[in-house]
């Protein structure tokens, strides 16, 4: 019987790896992150919590997006996608990110290989030649992630006007930043 069971159990990881669902730096980083770290809960609890807020006028405002906004100095008026993200840390008590500029949130010393809840994702638009817009991950099931995102649609616009729960294909994310891991300062 205990033959059978071992068997059984190098078939599986033998079919885990290769089809690459077993991955050891992934499997170290969700056993020693997420358990440790109830930041990590704490930041998707917020996120999750702001599903469904909506601009005012369709123009960048309205009370919610106006905080999002002020966290990162920034008026009325102004792309919100990172001010999003920066206010989710905020409110879990990060000292950053905080910028409203979505490439300024994946400086190298936070790039991660790959996604856990609270990280946050970078979706480069090829013709502004840059990450343009940004969410948070609540989770990652296969090839898929699972994000908050501030200032899109439904359909996944960088200019939308509301904060809506996102699936994406981890081929499009560019970049994944880890700012709840203890790393070296960033400035």
């Amino acid at each position: 019987m205990s033959t059978i069971k071992l068997f059984l159990c190098i078939l599986c990881l033998t079919y885990l790896g290769s089809n690459e669902l077993y991955r050891r730096d992934l499997l170290i980083r969700i056993l020693t992150h997420t358990r440790q770290n109830p930041s990590r809960f704490t930041i998707t609890e917020i996120a999750r919590h702001e599903i469904g807020v909506r601009e005012l006028t369709g123009h960048n405002d309205g009370p919610r997006v106006e905080a999002y906004l002020s966290t990162v100095k920034l008026k009325r008026g102004e792309p919100w996608c990172a001010a999003y993200v920066s206010w989710v840390y905020a409110k879990a008590g990060f000292p950053k990110p905080r910028s409203g500029w979505s490439p300024d949130l994946f400086p190298s010393s936070r790039l991660a290989r790959s996604a856990l809840p609270g990280d946050v994702i970078g979706i480069y638009f090829p013709d502004l030649r840059r990450i343009a817009h940004v969410g948070i991950v609540m989770e990652q099931k296969g090839d898929w992630i699972y994000s908050t995102e501030g200032n899109t649609t439904v359909e996944g616009s960088r200019e939308g006007d509301g904060v809506f729960k996102k699936v994406r294909h981890i081929r499009t994310i560019r970049s994944i930043a880890d700012w709840i891991t203890e790393r070296r300062k960033v400035k």
